[in-house]
């Protein structure tokens, strides 16, 4: 309850009636002096009661909203900072507003056993192992459509540009410009830490796909990629260099190329069917031969069981197909791929190269997933941080290269691979691989011999992230 001050006042009065209506008892003096100081004492009270209502209407008027203000509602509210969030995509991947920057990197360990005949001289057999990859650098967007990528390897003891471009993606369309790959092939596109087994198919190390300095456009529909570009050299190569031949300002080749997939859906099985032309023009002032070699089945071994002799070409035309399929636990793949080595007045040497292979997942759930024209990542389904076993992938691949035409004499091999890859987790992989290869025409002798087989057995510890 509140008491206010002329309620204390009033309390008073009725106190000290008693002793005013007594007043008989008190000399005339002594009352009316009384009186008089209960009369004080009330003024002085309606006093501060006065002030107190006065204190209480500032107070009030100083809350109320002003009358040319503006109600609270209509005034617009401040946008909103963006904050910044984090993910984990194997990396920590951070975002703010409509920019990003991701992490990114890889390691890759091998170790392998080659296996050849005794009276083959080369010293490449036996135990190897190195370093495959080892992958550093960070990729993200800067908004209004624009990204970026930024990769450096070390790998055969050099330090190497992988992909090192910027992009700009507007619906379905995406412009890169800087040193990436050429839409050669679907295992070539295929990630190496996403590939069913440890090495690529013979023919596009053989005949040199690599990743070049260049523009591109991609239109990526729901059934349907479009991909093309003009292109150079890879950034590596068009450094300067004394000999006038291999690269610098010597380096003028030019190359077009295109690849356009469909990828169709059939019930649950997701089907590619794929096609690519290459075009180049090696635009150099000097003549500088190429030479079209493989290694055997392991990249730990430098040794080129096949090679072509050296080659005065003054450019390449090459052309490939592609078909694959997924469903559920099972997957396939095939390609093949002819590449023309342009020579003046000469005829020009034509070379091929295939390869098919099945794979299935002895875990179930796992799957291969088959999406914008290549082969991605698999997530286990019940990962070992889950008391799962990971997923485990059977693979079985025939591998062919052929590097022979007419006078020229570059060996063939037929290789039947098996592979078994363990995934734990996301982004760590256990790959192993035996391979079985024939040759005919092989540039190392085995003695006199140039027709034998070969046999590798690897082992790789992957981490991508």
């Amino acid at each position: 309850m509140t008491y206010r001050p002329w309620t204390v006042a009033s309390a008073l009065v009725m106190v000290a009636m008693p002793s005013i209506a007594s007043a008989q008892a008190l000399t005339a003096q002594e009352a009316a002096d009384l009186r008089a100081q209960l009369s004080a004492l009330k003024a002085q009270v309606e006093r501060l009661e006065a002030r107190l209502d006065s204190t209480q209407q500032q107070v009030a008027a100083q809350s109320a909203p002003s009358a040319t203000s503006a109600p609270v509602s209509a005034v617009a509210a401040a946008p909103a900072k963006p904050t910044t969030t984090i993910k984990w995509k194997g990396s920590p991947q951070f975002s703010l507003g409509s920019a990003s920057f991701k992490v990114k990197g890889r390691i890759q360990y091998d170790a392998s056993y080659l296996s050849v005949p005794k009276d083959v001289a080369d010293l490449s057999k036996g135990y190897s192992n190195e370093l495959r990859r080892l992958r550093l650098g960070g990729e993200g967007t800067l908004g209004g459509g624009f990204g970026y990528k930024l990769e450096t390897e070390l790998s055969d003891n050099s330090i190497d540009l992988v992909d090192t471009f910027i992009t700009y993606e507007r619906g379905k369309w995406l412009i890169t410009l800087g040193n990436q790959n050429e839409f050669q092939s679907l295992d070539e596109l295929t990630g190496d830490t996403t590939g069913s087994v440890m090495e690529r198919a013979a023919f596009t190390d053989a005949f040199a796909f690599e990743r070049r300095l260049g523009l591109s456009a991609q239109y990526r529909g729901k059934a349907v990629l479009v991909q093309g570009g003009i292109f150079s050299d890879s950034a590596d190569s068009l450094t300067n260099s004394s000999d006038g031949v291999t690269g610098g300002d010597e380096n003028n080749s030019i190359g077009l190329d295109g690849r356009i997939v469909v990828m169709p859906k059939v019930g649950d099985m997701q089907l590619h069917f794929g096609g690519s032309y290459h075009w180049r023009d090696f635009n150099r002032l000097a003549a500088a031969p190429v030479r079209y070699r493989q290694r055997p089945y392991i990249h730990s071994s430098n040794s080129r069981f096949l090679s072509t002799p050296a080659i005065n070409a003054t450019g390449e035309r090459h052309y490939g197909f592609e078909v694959a399929g997924s469903q559920g636990r099972f997957s396939f793949a095939g390609e093949g791929h002819w590449l023309r080595s342009v020579r003046s007045g000469l005829s020009d040497p034509q070379f091929f190269g295939a390869y098919a292979e099945v794979g299935y997942f002895l875990t179930k759930g796992d799957s291969r997933p088959l999406a914008d024209g290549i082969f991605g990542r698999t997530d286990p389904k019940n990962p070992v941080t889950a008391g799962g076993l990971g997923a485990v992938q059977l693979t079985i691949r025939y591998d062919y290269l052929d590097l022979n035409d007419g006078a020229i004499v570059g060996g063939t091999q037929n290789a039947y691979i098996a592979a078994l890859v363990w995934a734990p987790i996301n982004y760590l992989r256990f790959n192993m691989n035996y391979a079985h290869l024939d040759y005919a025409d092989a540039a190392i002798l085995a003695g006199t011999r140039a027709d034998y087989g070969i046999d590798t057995v690897s082992l790789r510890a992957e981490l991508d992230f």
